[in-house]
């Protein structure tokens, strides 16, 4: 792909699959607006992503409508079911990350499609689910990021039998480029256009669905579906040269970061050489402090009020900078948020913006197709800790701690710039480069995404939380950070693990720049 940004005028759709851009960019050459093409490239996403993006999971949406000048956050994550306690784990330490008993929330993704459209749509459900529709029931070609994961869970999607009937036709694992089928999401997405996203939580699929998950020993149930509401909220918000960093609110992670530029903005970053030593290690600790008081505090703030005025303080960013050992890395063994979503934006001609993330929490979710309806559910309860001491224990009807975080940088109160990336704690990290790789060091897009990363952190049942950097890296800032203390894991130059990450910029002369992910399938498009 090319290295160089993709630059316009009009409109931009970025997202992590060529095939869903062009959705995006379909709904607007058609007369729809930002929003409209939003929705169409999360339900694009929830077909041709199937393994990070499905049908059955969350999602959380920054929306600017030119009209309401300022915007608006919508928390389309759902709530655990009225039957799940911790009483239902009795004996073991964690959630099952798998199978039915990892399905413990309603999946919030269609009740957000329907909040965007009667929001600031001017086209209907049906219309942009069409290009989703057509790929589910035509087929689509399996990209390499699906094949990759497909042959490293092959053996675990073979122990569900409705999900290996879908994702290993044949009992064989698709090769890049053939043409994957799935009928019977088609099927379940065609509903939604006919009927309405009402099928979901109060019809024939919400039925099947759960009555799916009891026969399989499930706790959700038609009830838990039928109560599901999403809800519009306002932003968090912070500060950094000059831009107001927008992120979601609790049970979101994305004040995490915030509380990293607030740190960082007490360094003047651009006089320290990109990629040195001092770079690495100053935003990897300003990313852990962040990391640190979400494990601290991030939860459902009905269940457990989250203290923000105290944690967004500029006295409290100055605190955490003085903290950071110049060469010396904290000791910090943080939970592990699920690592596996997808990020994309959208603007258009009216000055609307729509950042949004949806995921299925990990890849492939639980592992469970729901009956007959191609919908693969999302593990996002397991997320929960059996700790009842804990911010984020499980209790019936509570949203757990999510990872999902999509960003929005204005200047003089409009968008400037949408951005985000996939992966769990690697999320406010990979945030964190590009945004001060583009204000502090003046790169476009592209180069700011594409220049090596790192992601701090560990995996779920790991004990050390490893610092992975990509072989670009030079060996005399790796060498300075093992002596820091930095548990250091060199990985592949241009490596998946760092997750997928996306940006638009949009300059004051009202010029467009975007960039994609080199490790994802994606593409920017913009006119």
């Amino acid at each position: 792909m090319s290295l160089k940004a993709v630059s316009g005028t009009e409109a931009m759709v970025v997202s992590p699959h060529h095939l869903a851009s062009a959705a995006g960019a379909k709904m607007l050459m058609r007369g729809g607006n930002a929003f409209d093409a939003a929705v169409a490239v999360s339900a694009c996403l929830a077909v041709v992503y199937p393994h990070l993006a499905g049908l059955g999971g969350d999602a959380f949406w920054m929306a600017y409508s030119w009209g309401d000048g300022a915007p608006r956050v919508y928390n389309a994550s759902g709530r655990s079911g009225h039957l799940v306690t911790r009483e239902q784990f009795a004996g073991q330490t964690l959630i099952p990350s798998q199978g039915p008993k990892s399905v413990l929330t309603v999946p919030g993704m269609a009740d957000g499609w329907q909040a965007l459209l009667r929001e600031y749509g001017t086209m209907t459900l049906a219309e942009v689910l069409e290009p989703a529709i057509g790929y589910a029931l035509n087929g689509m070609p399996v990209a390499p990021h699906l094949h990759g994961s497909l042959t490293e869970r092959a053996l675990m999607l073979s122990m569900h039998s409705g999900t290996a009937r879908v994702y290993l036709p044949g009992g064989k694992i698709p090769q890049t480029g053939t043409k994957l089928v799935q009928r019977q999401l088609g099927e379940s997405l065609r509903k939604l256009a006919v009927g309405g996203i009402e099928d979901f939580y109060k019809g024939e699929l919400a039925r099947t669905i759960t009555e799916s998950l009891q026969t399989q020993g499930g706790l959700l149930t038609m009830e838990d579906f039928a109560a599901h509401s999403g809800e519009w909220t306002t932003p968090v918000t912070g500060s950094y040269r000059g831009y107001e960093i927008c992120q979601a609110p609790p049970n979101s992670q994305g004040i995490a970061g915030i509380l990293a530029l607030h740190i960082l903005e007490h360094k003047d970053i651009s006089t320290i050489p990109h990629g040195s030593y001092e770079y690495y290690h100053l935003l990897v600790e300003a990313v852990k402090a962040g990391i640190r008081d979400r494990d601290l505090y991030f939860t459902d703030p009905v269940f457990h009020p989250v203290p923000l005025d105290r944690l967004l303080a500029k006295e409290y960013g100055l605190t955490q900078f003085a903290d950071i050992g110049k060469n010396r890395a904290a000791d910090l063994k943080p939970n592990a948020l699920a690592e596996d979503s997808v990020y994309a934006a959208v603007t258009d001609k009216e000055g609307n913006a729509v950042s949004f993330m949806q995921g299925l929490s990990m890849e492939f979710g639980s592992l469970v197709t729901a009956g007959d309806t191609g919908i693969l559910l999302h593990n996002q309860g397991a997320q929960f800790s059996l700790d009842p001491t804990h911010p984020n224990a499980l209790e019936p009807g509570k949203r757990s701690l999510h990872s999902l975080m999509p960003a929005m940088a204005l200047r003089e109160g409009k968008p400037a710039i949408l951005y985000g990336a996939q992966g769990g704690d690697g999320q406010a990290q990979t945030q964190t480069a590009i945004l001060t790789r583009m204000i502090d060091y003046g790169m476009d897009p592209q180069q700011a995404i594409h220049e090596p990363r790192w992601v701090w952190g560990r995996s779920r049942g790991e004990l050390a939380a490893e610092l992975r950097l990509e072989k670009r890296i030079t060996t005399d800032t790796i060498d300075k950070l093992r002596q820091a203390g930095h548990q250091v894991k060199m990985v592949k130059p241009v490596d998946g693990l760092m997750g997928h990450a996306h940006a638009i910029r949009i300059m004051e002369n009202g010029c467009l720049s975007g960039g994609t992910d080199p490790r994802s399938d994606g593409s920017v498009i913009g006119w």
